[in-house]
């Protein structure tokens, strides 16, 4: 299997279950920006997560993988192949940010993103979680989608937060809290 196949070179591309959109369509940014998030995710791995926090990030990337096929798929499609972000992968999160949580001391102020090499890549992670909430958003005014995609992807951004300190504290590095200029 060749990986080129010339089809995109009109600057349109298929997407999953059939059909074709021009490759700025919004659709595009939302699952282009999963994939994005998906590959800092492995930056974050490669950086020595310890061996529990590369386990769970690796299952994020695999999700991931469901994200982006459920986004790149219209809710409408005959595409029975497709799995679709469900309501246990968000309540799977949320089970993990409060246990994650109990290892961390209680935020007092904004903490600056940075640490540890892997903590800096999974707070970059964060706000490439957010960005992809934002076209998730546009795409939701054109578009009906997964209404399940938009808090998995909002508490994703919560989950890589505290993992990032979490990976810090693991790591003895504290966090670094901002203060404002004077």
């Amino acid at each position: 299997m060749k990986i080129y196949t010339k089809t995109g070179d009109t600057g349109q591309t298929s997407l999953f279950a059939g059909g074709r959109v021009d490759k700025d369509h919004l659709r595009l940014h939302a699952y282009g920006t999963i994939d994005e998030l998906n590959s800092t995710l492995g930056m974050a791995r490669a950086a020595q997560l310890d061996a529990a926090l590369d386990t769970v990030v690796g299952r994020i990337q695999a999700e991931l993988f469901h994200v982006g096929a459920d986004l790149a798929t219209p809710l409408d499609a005959e595409a029975k192949w497709i799995v679709r972000v469900d309501e246990a992968m968000t309540s799977r999160l949320e089970q993990e940010i409060d246990a994650f949580e109990t290892e961390l001391e209680p935020l007092k102020s904004f903490i600056l993103p940075g640490g540890t090499s892997a903590a800096a890549h999974l707070h970059l992670a964060r706000t490439v979680c957010r960005r992809a909430e934002r076209w998730i958003v546009a795409l939701q005014k054109e578009t009906d989608l997964n209404p399940l995609v938009q808090p998995y992807v909002n508490r994703l951004s919560d989950w890589l937060f505290v993992v990032a300190r979490v990976a810090n504290a693991r790591a003895g590095v504290g966090d670094v809290p901002w203060e404002a200029p004077r």
